[in-house]
This record gives structure tokens, sequence and C-alpha cells, in this order.
């Protein structure tokens, strides 16, 4: 079942929303050649504690993993699409690319968002890969409009990723979110006329989160059990935002101000 926020709820789920983008702020001064994804992590729990929130990552335990997430942050560096743990021994270097996934609990609602950041200067490829990645969430965005089927949501970023040859991660995307991190709807990257899913409304809130890569969209799941990395090697992209469908525009939660 698909839930719709109370006013009150969606008024807390906008702090929560800001304590993330925080976070991203913070993550976008940070990120630098030299520094370890460890330091990052540190830097986003301390963000997030001073906002009187809780890490929502932290200790979660997925279906598909045998441990809790370690840390605050998914920290995805190059090849790595989602699920990245910050490790001390993981120190970027001018040329890369992170992915930052973060979320936080504000008084019961959770807020979610990612960003692609680059490292120093990187090639033109890499920023082409940014740049079309976060075109298909705002294309996906403008979607989510009350009367909208959730398809529509899907097919923006499927439309972006085919024009520019990039690849699609189908078998990650992105969800209801709310007072749980992940609840219905499953939002697919992919048109999937087999499953359309809900018509959107008013109250609903999402997070969508495209994720393409510069080479095929086949992936899997390293030894560590949480880290997807591409199978060609490619580097992979990942953009996301928390929204809340309204009467009238989508309104984004996690916007950096």
């Amino acid at each position: 079942m698909v839930k719709r926020k109370s006013k009150h709820e969606l008024v807390i789920m906008r702090k929560a929303g800001q304590i993330v983008a925080d976070v991203h702020k913070a993550m976008k001064e940070a990120v630098r050649p030299g520094i370890s994804t460890y330091d990052l992590d540190k830097i986003a729990y301390d963000v997030i504690h001073k906002s009187g929130a809780i890490p929502s990552f932290l200790n979660y335990q997925a279906h598909f993993a045998d441990t809790p997430y370690p840390a605050t942050i998914c920290a995805s560096v190059n090849n790595q699409v989602v699920h990245g743990i910050p490790s001390k021994d993981v120190i970027l270097k001018e040329g890369d690319i992170i992915s930052i996934d973060v979320g936080a609990t504000y008084h019961g609602m959770v807020g979610d968002s990612a960003w692609t950041y680059p490292v120093g200067e990187i090639s033109d490829e890499l920023k082409r890969l940014l740049e079309i990645t976060e075109k298909a969430l705002y294309a996906a965005i403008d979607k989510a409009r009350d009367g909208h089927m959730l398809i529509e949501v899907s097919g923006a970023v499927e439309d972006v990723a085919n024009e520019a040859g990039l690849g699609i991660v189908s078998q990650y995307g992105g969800h209801g979110v709310g007072a749980e991190m992940h609840e219905e709807p499953f939002i697919f990257n992919i048109r999937v006329p087999s499953n359309p899913g809900p018509m959107l409304r008013s109250g609903m809130t999402i997070a969508i989160e495209p994720m393409l890569n510069l080479g095929t969209g086949d992936v899997h799941t390293a030894a560590d059990g949480w880290t997807v990395v591409t199978n060609d090697g490619k580097p992979s992209a990942h953009f996301e935002h928390t929204i809340a469908v309204t009467d009238a525009e989508p309104e984004i939660l996690t916007l950096v101000k």
C-alpha cells in the first residue's frame, strides 16, 4: 500500500530532507583528492547528529545482506554503483568520481538523497555521465505529478539514458519513503509495462534515483555483500532526491539551498 503523508508528516519530512541536503553541502566541500571515504562518513555523521537526527543507513539490515550496513553514508567510487562501504583504505584521487548516498531520520521521518561528485578534474566522458544522470533525475521528477502513472517517472529515466547511449541499472531503483526508508512503491528506472505502478497522488513521497553506467547496465554484488559494481568495470553515476507529490509542481525535499 502506498502511503500518503499528512501535512504534519510533510513538515517533518522537509526538515529531514534539509538535513540530508546539509550533508551533501558538506560532502561537496569535503570531496577532494587525498581524503578517505571513512573521513567523509565521519563528516556526514557529525552533520546528522548535530541536527538532532539519526543516520538512516547505519545498522540498516537489508533483506539481501547477511550483516547490517556499518556506516552513515554509502560511498561508491568509479565502477561501484551503490552501497559502497566507507573505509580508511579508500583514498580518493584526482579524476575519480564518487557517489554518496545518505539518509537521515528526524522525528521518525526519513529523507534520502544521493549525488555523484567529481574528485578534482575529471575527464569529459565522466562529466557527460554525471550531467546525463542528473538530467535523467530531473526529467523523472518532472513526471512525478498528481494524476500521472508511476511508469511515466520510470520512462523519463529510460528515455534520457537511451538517447545518450548509457547503460541503465535496472535491478535497483527508487522507492517510497517516509516513516520507513523503503516503502512502496518500487520505482523502476525502465518502463515495465507489466508493472506500471500506482497513479501518483498529492501527499505521496518518493525517492527517485537513476543509476546510469558508461558501459552496460549489468552489475553484481561484491564479496562484502553490499557493494554493487559494474560487470564491465566501467564507471557509474547515481543521483537521487526525495520528492513530495503535490497538487502543483513536485516538491524536492532534499534540495541543497
